[in-house]
């Protein structure tokens, strides 16, 4: 019946014998009917062959640009017990406003007076570190007047020494002197008593230089006494003077360990009072911290804690805050093999949940209440629903976005790829194939 082949099959049937073939043959509007077929077929073929634009989709919801404008929750920095709520839900506030207050419930910091009692003990310590620098100061006085009395007796005992030396060359002197007077009376007596044999001398003569030799005799045994005095003298001062440097040494030493355990004291000292003042402004610190203040302006979301009395451990959190400025933005959600297409500064088309859209995927330019949007950042780790999600931003060549968004607020995104034949997108989404690889444009890869 499509006349493409020469074999026609009325050479071989009868067509007239069917009623159907009778029925076509013979009733012009089936003719029309034919013609129709034949124009929505080459409608068809014609639209098979007409341009498509490939995309990428996405699911996501309404966020923020940056991290800080998000909405986050203050938590506690201490456990203590909830006294007194300053906000309510719903309430605006601004950054360092009161929010909550609690009170201590540890019993290390009960005291009332625990800052004013800690400030004393640094005040104390730090007296002790002024009395210790005082010690050791008068030490290190007695260690000189100890190094100058020690000089003094030195000099004392070495001018001793010197006069002892001097006294022994004198005694060996005169032991020397004695020694000859000795010979001379010898010599003398001597001489008499050959002379008295002769009848030269009388006897009174030898009488007296007998009396002489024993006086000289008794006169060198206490000249050779003086001088072995004198040389005990010498040992004694020399010993004086050894006793003299150990004496003092000891004094300088037991002074110096004085000094030393005065230095070690004074240092403990120190070391307490920093840690003591550290206590102090921790002290001070916390006591600030029973109250939790806004970090930033914005409206108090939802009190995730509540009650008056009922106690919260560290880092509990106790309430969300809305930051009240914040810069609007999208996270969508992409599957995995469309990841590789994905690239900062890229164009994306953007619909909220709520604006009334009319979306064709493939011919954006016909598409109804979209927004153009701007790939800024994206994930380069799945996520848990094991998609990439990715973050846009308001395209600043297109109109703005609603002001009437909501953070969280649900999104729908195309990113636009490649112009491709209809009937290639049908044959690639058949088969399962992704899109075709895009690579970005030299403007949009320097943004």
């Amino acid at each position: 019946m499509l006349n493409i082949t020469k074999n026609r099959i009325d050479q071989f049937i009868k067509i007239d014998q069917f009623k159907s073939t009778q029925i076509f043959k013979e009733q012009k509007h089936y003719k029309v009917i034919r013609k129709i077929i034949w124009a929505f077929v080459l409608l068809v073929v014609l639209f098979l062959f007409l341009p498509w634009t490939q995309n990428i989709k996405g699911e996501g919801n309404v966020t923020t640009l940056k991290p800080n404008q998000r909405p986050q929750t203050i938590q506690t920095v201490i456990a203590g017990r909830i006294e007194k709520w300053y906000v309510n839900e719903g309430d605006y506030v601004k950054k360092g406003d009161t929010i909550l207050f609690i009170s201590e419930v540890k019993e290390d910091y009960l005291d009332p007076n625990l800052i004013e009692n800690t400030g004393n003990q640094v005040k104390a310590k730090e007296n002790a570190v002024v009395s210790y620098a005082d010690k050791v100061k008068a030490l290190e006085s007695q260690m000189g007047a100890i190094q100058n009395e020690k000089n003094l007796k030195l000099k004392q005992a070495q001018n001793k020494l010197k006069q002892a030396y001097l006294k022994v060359q004198s005694d060996s002197i005169d032991f020397e002197a004695t020694k000859t007077q000795l010979k001379i009376s010898k010599t003398q007596y001597t001489r008499s008593v050959n002379l008295n044999k002769e009848g030269l001398k009388p006897m009174t003569d030898v009488e007296e230089k007998r009396m002489k030799l024993q006086e000289t005799e008794a006169k060198i045994i206490t000249q050779e006494n003086k001088y072995i005095t004198s040389k005990n003298e010498v040992l004694n001062a020399t010993m004086e003077l050894n006793r003299i440097s150990a004496e003092y040494a000891e004094k300088n030493a037991k002074a110096s360990s004085d000094k030393q355990t005065a230095l070690s004291s004074q240092f403990d000292t120190e070391a307490q009072v920093n840690k003591l003042k550290n206590q102090y402004k921790n002290y001070q610190i916390r006591n600030g911290l029973y109250y939790i203040t806004a970090p930033q302006d914005g409206y108090v979301n939802r009190a995730l804690q509540s009650g008056i009395g009922e106690t919260i451990k560290e880092g509990t959190s106790v309430v969300s805050i809305m930051p009240s400025k914040y810069d609007i933005a999208v996270e969508t959600y992409i599957d995995p093999v469309d990841f590789p297409l994905i690239n900062n500064g890229e164009k994306v088309r953007v619909w909220f949940d709520g604006w009334p859209t009319i979306v064709f995927s493939g011919w954006p330019d016909v598409s109804y209440g979209t927004f153009g949007g701007v790939i800024v950042a994206k994930e380069n780790f799945i996520s848990p629903n094991g998609k990439y999600r990715v973050l846009i931003a308001p395209d600043p060549k297109e109109k703005k976005w609603p002001k009437q968004l909501s953070i969280g607020a649900g999104t729908q995104t195309l990113a636009l790829l490649n112009d491709v034949p209809i009937w290639f997108e049908i044959w690639r989404t058949l088969n399962g194939f992704p899109p075709n690889f895009y690579q970005p444009t030299t403007e949009n890869t320097k943004k």
